[in-house]
């Protein structure tokens, strides 16, 4: 192999080397902006779910609420009922 031969396979070695080394970083930018993606995705998860679980909080309160009144309101009905009752009773 002359000196000559040996510089031109040192230099495409070279070459390859660099095709290697230049895939690498874009495989390692585009898992580092995969990465970035994913963060991005979890926080907006974590969001949403801080979000829901208000809504989930305030619904839940409401209906809470709601259950109160129906079992007032039931209450009320049942004395109503119990009057017209003994009235219809007291007349017959």
């Amino acid at each position: 192999m002359t000196e000559q031969s040996a510089i031109d396979n040192a230099v495409k070695r070279l070459a390859h080397a660099l095709d290697a080394l230049d895939a690498a970083v874009e495989r390692r930018r585009e898992a580092d902006r995969s990465e970035e993606a994913l963060a991005a995705q979890v926080q907006a998860l974590g969001l949403d779910r801080a979000r829901l679980a208000d809504t989930l909080d305030g619904e839940t309160a409401r209906a809470r609420k709601l259950e109160a009144a129906n079992r007032e309101i039931g209450g009320r009905l049942d004395t109503a009922i119990a009057s017209i009752q003994s009235v219809l009773d007291s007349n017959e």
